[in-house]
């Protein structure tokens, strides 16, 4: 796994040993960012970041800030390694997203969530109710899930897609 584009394009990312952390590969990263477009100056909001590839790849294309939440102890030692390799200091939050999500620092421009595909569905209504007070205006906020379990939230649907079994779904605010 690497970052795709950027000012840290083509180095290495690690990934959390075992099977509970499944990293975003680059093919679907890539179209992600090929989706969002510019997010040059974006303040970022990884929530359950595993590898933390897609803060970390917003970080390489321009993002001003990038706050990583997750609460796997081993997933966290990745993304501080991955930060520390790249040379960024962003914020990395052990936390329960919906918890981090109720008392969020400020508003997010693009936000990634990325959650077990096994527990997508019953995520959906409590992340569509509390993203709303964490985001701007504008905000952008990218799922990804299984398309056989969806994460569908109730914000507007900007465009969907699908790689394989993954789907990638962009809201706005």
């Amino acid at each position: 796994m690497r970052i795709v584009a950027g000012e840290h394009r083509g180095r290495r990312l690690k990934a959390p040993r075992g099977a509970r952390t499944r990293p975003t590969a680059d093919r679907v990263r890539e179209a992600v960012f090929s989706i969002l477009g510019d997010i040059d100056g974006a303040r970022v909001l990884d929530l359950y970041a595993g590898s933390g590839a897609l803060g970390i790849e917003a970080l390489s294309r321009g993002a001003a800030s990038a706050v990583f939440v997750e609460r796997d102890p081993r997933a966290l030692e990745a993304i501080r390694a991955n930060l520390a390799a790249i040379g960024a200091e962003p914020t990395v939050v052990r936390a329960d997203a919906l918890r981090f999500l109720a008392r969020a620092p400020g508003h997010f421009d693009v936000v990634f969530i990325d959650p077990p595909y096994d527990s997508a569905p019953r995520l959906a209504v409590r992340l569509s109710e509390r993203l709303p007070a964490a985001v701007s205006d504008n905000a952008r906020i990218v799922t990804e899930s299984d398309k056989r379990k969806p994460l569908e939230l109730t914000l507007p649907l900007l465009t969907e897609r699908t790689y394989g079994h993954t789907r990638i779904a962009v809201h706005g605010a």
